[in-house]
């Protein structure tokens, strides 16, 4: 099975590359963005989460898109940035990094989103085309069960798969285990779907 050597960039590199992911993961746009808004804390609203789907809890579609946006891109520059210094396999770390402090940033005491925003920055950092398979993945199984987390699980799954099959290793293998975290980060969600007890998309109160 192909390896992926975070290690050839050299130590200071990686520690670099990490801490610039770790770093601009954490920035919570959500909360940041929901307090200049006069909303309040974000965290006392709905799931607690700081996320773009507790954001549009508010009721503000804007700020809501504003977060998923901010989200993604934060991901994003990180990977772009650490790629085009140290090579590929920095960008995929980076983008890592800045998923692994979205989801535990300490400005907030580890206490963060579930990550699918910036996995998706991740991967409109180091495989572009990827974005279109998450999109049409979770657009698909929206269309079809009406569910939000459901959509998400499943894209996050078909990821590493079209790009084991398309010989981007590396990057299957990253992206496999940011699939497992998702996948424990939206515990609560899967529970629900089994239980039927998921709100749907669309779906108040």
């Amino acid at each position: 099975m192909p390896s992926v050597n975070f290690l050839a960039i050299g130590w200071p590199a990686v520690i670099a590359v990490l801490s610039l992911g770790y770093l601009l993961g954490s920035i919570p746009f959500g909360l940041v963005l929901t307090r200049m808004a006069g909303l309040g804390d974000l965290r006392s609203i709905g799931s607690g989460n700081i996320g773009a789907t507790n954001v549009l809890r508010t009721g503000n579609k804007k700020l809501a898109a504003a977060t998923l946006l901010l989200d993604a891109l934060k991901a994003t520059i990180a990977a772009v940035i650490a790629q085009a210094v140290f090579g590929a396999n920095a960008g995929l770390l980076a983008g890592f990094a800045a998923f692994i402090g979205h989801l535990f940033p300490i400005w907030l005491g580890f206490k963060g989103g579930k990550g699918v925003a910036t996995y998706i920055g991740t991967l409109l950092g180091v495989a572009p085309l990827m974005v279109l398979v998450f999109a049409a993945a979770w657009l698909s199984v929206a269309f079809l069960s009406r569910y939000s987390s459901l959509s998400a699980l499943v894209a996050t799954l078909v990821v590493p798969v079209v790009l084991w099959f398309t010989g981007s290793h590396e990057a299957a293998i990253v992206t496999i285990v940011m699939t497992a975290i998702t996948y424990w980060r939206h515990k609560a969600n899967i529970e629900r779907l089994i239980a039927g007890t998921e709100s749907k998309i669309g779906q108040k109160g």
